[in-house]
């Protein structure tokens, strides 16, 4: 049996404690909902040690908030092995799962939550946004991305987000329902921008050369035919 004896913590240790305790808290309730005193009970220590560390509420959400961006930026790392459609099933998977055990907190994150209009949340978002970019022109194979390419890939960024925040209102579409249609959403964005330009069209080309006719993007190309009219008989 272990005895009430609290082992001290160091001060990094004592505030990273705190930020995932924040986290969890601003995880499953709206951040303007939750107070220091709850955030220090929580934690098992009193309100004034949770100033020690931080000089206010607004400076401990942005510190939760930098863990949950670094975190949901990691979400889009995925090894570059296998078909392209496959590996962002895989991204959308981990997304939402993310959202799914996070909701208060990823809404507050991209709509700002109690520090809208702050620079430096404007700046998580920002990198979020960008990490994930990077990430998906890194499993497309291009470093130097044609302009239609940037608008394809920053586009379904901001789609996969906008998504998320409609469907935590709710739930109402099954999630795995959801996260292959942003995968499909990604090759249809694809290819309307490929059959305006050759370059676009060529790297469409070369990702689909790679993919089966069983994965996300074959499917997609199985679905839309099925809603194509068969041709009538000549009279």
């Amino acid at each position: 049996m272990t005895t009430g004896v609290r082992r001290r913590m160091g001060v990094e240790e004592r505030r990273q404690q705190l930020i995932g305790v924040a986290l969890e808290l601003f995880s499953h309730r709206s951040p303007d909902d939750v107070s220091i005193d709850e955030i220090a009970s929580a934690a098992g220590i009193s309100r004034p040690l949770v100033y020690h560390y931080f000089p206010g509420k607004l400076s401990l959400y942005e510190a939760a908030l930098r863990r949950a961006a670094d975190e949901l930026a990691q979400r889009f790392v995925e090894p570059h092995e296998g078909p392209l459609g496959a590996r962002l099933l895989r991204v959308m998977g981990r997304y939402f799962a993310f959202v799914d055990e996070h909701g208060p907190g990823f809404s507050a994150l991209m709509r700002g939550g109690p520090a809208a209009g702050s620079s430096r949340t404007n700046a998580m978002i920002d990198e979020v946004r960008q990490a994930a970019y990077e990430q998906i022109l890194a499993h497309i194979g291009v470093q130097d991305p044609p302009a239609r390419l940037e608008l394809v890939v920053r586009s379904w960024v901001s789609l996969a987000e906008s998504t998320a925040l409609l469907w935590l209102d709710g739930r109402r579409i099954p999630r795995a329902e959801l996260e292959l249609q942003l995968v499909h959403d990604f090759a249809a964005l694809a290819a309307v921008s490929a059959a305006y330009d050759a370059e676009m069209a060529g790297i469409l080309v070369r990702i689909l050369a790679d993919e089966p006719s069983d994965g996300p993007f074959g499917e997609l190309v199985g679905r839309l035919a099925a809603l194509v009219p068969a041709p009538r008989a000549a009279g």
